[in-house]
Parts: structure tokens; sequence; C-alpha cells
């Protein structure tokens, strides 16, 4: 049986692999790619650019593949669901990362500390705070609460905000994805978190942003296409919504005379939550080796992605 992996997690894997495994150490994308072609399993995360999607489109007999990235929408899920193979995602590696960034950009908007760092730059004393909102008796939506979401719902709870979450089932007091934008007026702060599917792109427009308090502000650590762009240029320009902070935009890397850069209020963090920690390839590396024990023992396999829904 062929395995390919990325060369980075060498260290990590190899002591504690099958003798018997044949196994393709890959650092590039034309090497990824000319390996998958006969591999049995495949984990093509490569640095920095994550998952090479041409590596798998390359695969002809691929039985699991295997990723740390929890958004697979770059890939043709349907073929590999129709190839018969087993996809298992990240969903969890990055959650505690992603949730601390998200969390801190509420706080820096509350507190608009972009402002105060600008401000230090001058070297110009202030006289009064450039935010004074408390986190406490706000109140926050979280789309999206699964592994990321929840992280941040109960660090928000800690500051004392009053959490409300959206999942598609409707879980534990959730909103459902029908429910959620009819009240999107009572909250302060909107947390989009969710896998990026075909339902979720666009689900922040310009009704949904004029459905929003005039002080809100909306936050983006799922995936760009979820945000019309346009429209919240728009909305910040016209002061109808208050801010927001994106992690995540469309397209990535954003392009330097994107008018993104210069809308009103709006915080760029590069898309760098989920790579703000150290443990991603060691928490990548342990569950591929619990995962790749389950596969070869016939067992259940931890964080299988639903190829229909995709997540």
């Amino acid at each position: 049986m062929k395995a390919v992996l990325p060369a980075l997690t060498r260290g990590l894997l190899e002591a504690h692999l099958p003798a018997d495994l044949d196994v393709a150490w890959v650092m590039t994308r034309a090497e990824a790619t000319a390996a998958m072609v006969d591999a049995d399993i495949g984990w093509v995360d490569l640095y920095p650019h994550g998952l090479t999607q041409e590596a798998v489109a390359a695969a002809t007999s691929l039985k699991w593949l295997s990723s740390a990235v929890a958004g697979l929408e770059s890939l043709d899920l349907a073929k590999l669901a129709r190839d018969g193979t087993i996809v298992t995602n990240g969903s969890g590696i990055n959650a505690i990362a992603v949730a601390e960034y998200a969390v801190m950009s509420v706080l820096v908007a509350a507190k608009r500390y972009d402002e105060v760092v600008r401000i230090a730059d001058r070297h110009v004393w202030p006289d009064d705070a450039p935010g004074r909102i408390e986190l406490f008796e706000t109140s926050a939506l979280i789309v999206g609460y699964g592994a990321i979401g929840k992280l941040i719902g109960d660090r928000l709870t800690a500051f004392g905000v009053t959490v409300t979450g959206v999942t598609r089932s409707g879980r534990d007091g959730t909103l459902t994805p029908d429910a959620w934008k009819a009240k999107l007026g009572d909250y302060d702060w909107v947390i989009l978190a969710a896998p990026s599917t075909e339902s979720t792109q666009a689900m922040i427009g310009a009704d949904e942003l004029a459905a929003m308090k005039p002080g809100a502000w909306l936050f983006n650590v799922g995936r760009g296409d979820m945000v019309d762009q346009d429209a919240l240029i728009t909305a910040l320009t016209d002061k109808s919504v208050a801010g927001a902070v994106l992690d995540t935009v469309t397209p990535e890397p954003l392009p330097s005379d994107h008018p993104l850069w210069i809308a009103p209020n709006l915080i760029h963090t590069m898309h760098l939550s989920g790579r703000s920690q150290t443990k991603m390839f060691r928490r990548g590396a342990a569950l591929f080796l619990r995962n790749l024990d389950a596969f070869l023992g016939g067992r259940p396999m931890e964080n299988v992605v639903d190829l229909q829904t995709g997540y």
C-alpha cells in the first residue's frame, strides 16, 4: 500500500508508520502530483499553501484522502464520492487558534485597538479612548456553531456576552439556517464561522447588512465568499454598520489595489487566524496516525467528511 505524505511531517510520523507502508515524502506540488497517481493514501497539505488540489485530482486509486484543512471546497467532492474515497479533514486542529483570533478581533473592535496602535505610531497622547464598548452585556450571533464556533462562544460568554449560535440542526437552543437572518438586528457582534458550501455563498449581502444594528460589527473567520464584499464596502461607507474584521476575503491574497483595503472601519487579518499557533502539524500528525490505525484496522475514523454537504 502506497501513501503520499508531506515531508514536513516526516519527523512526526515516520517512526510510527507500519514497516510495509510504501511512503513517498513530498515537498512540492509537482512531487505530490506525480506521487499521487498510484497512491492508496494521500495527505498533500504542503506549506505554505495548504491542500494541493491538483495532486488530489491526479489520483487514480485513492482509498483515503487525509487533510489537516477543515474547508475542502477546492476539491471535486463529487468525483471523490464516485470513486469511493474516504475523506477526513482537519476540523478542530486550528479551532483554538481561530477562536482566540476571533475573540481578539471582537476586543479590538470594542476598544478600537487598531486606532490605539495608529495613535501610538504618531507619538500622540490622546485625551480619550477611541473605543469604549464593554463586551459585558453585549450580544453575539455566531453563524456556524461547530468546533470553532463553540470555542468562540465559550470564550465570549466568559466576558459576559450573550451568545446565540446557528447550526444546521438547531441543536442545544441554536438557531436554524432559516431563522437567524430575521434576528440580525438583535446582535452587537455577528461572527461567521461556518464551513463553505453552496448555501453559504454571499450569506451576508446588502439585505443582511441593512438588517444589522448601525453599531454592530461583522467578523468573518469562515470563508471570503460568505460576504458580498461590494455590499459590505457600501455599508461601511454609508455607516449603516459600525465596522468589520475580515480574516478571509475573495480573492486571496487580496490585490494591493482592491477597494477592501481602504474601506472605512475595516480591519484585515490576512487569513492568519489558523496560522497563529505552533501546533498545527503536530496535531495533524497525531490525527493522521489515529486515523491510519483505524483505516488499516477497518474501524470508524475521525473527522470523516460527508461528501454531499462538504463537511
